[in-house]
């Protein structure tokens, strides 16, 4: 491992974040989908310093809650000035939906723009058994 990262991220998964409003889901009786496109996502680049622009899609199946979306913006706002790994961000922000609004099922998918010719898109799911 690189040593330059050492101690950069260890601290992501205890970060005090916005929290995340819901609200009463009136249809929990029925399957259905939610997607929130946030195509303007932007983090800092723990190594450079530089900004990170991105799109994130979330897909969820609701249970009993859903997200409030003022909150969930005011929530992602506070990645702007954050410096995080794609991957972690990824982590943390499932990690904290999930913790929320407790989906039947929900897909966070981030695709970052290019930076030194590469896009990176990273992926996680989660299906409640």
């Amino acid at each position: 491992m690189d040593s330059t990262y050492e101690g950069r991220q260890t601290e992501i998964r205890e970060l005090k974040l916005p929290s995340i409003e819901v609200f009463a889901n009136i249809y929990a009786d029925r399957r259905y989908q939610i997607t929130l496109e946030i195509p303007e996502f932007t983090a800092i680049c723990p190594k450079t310093g530089l900004p990170d622009f991105g799109e994130l899609r979330l897909t969820y199946w609701p249970d009993e809650l859903c997200l409030e979306l003022k909150s969930f913006k005011e929530y992602l706002l506070a990645y702007r000035n954050l410096g995080i790994f794609h991957e972690n961000v990824v982590n943390r922000v499932l990690d904290d939906v999930l913790g929320t609004v407790r989906p039947h099922r929900a897909v966070l998918t981030a695709t970052y723009n290019p930076r030194g010719g590469i896009t990176t898109t990273v992926r996680r799911s989660f299906t409640r058994p």
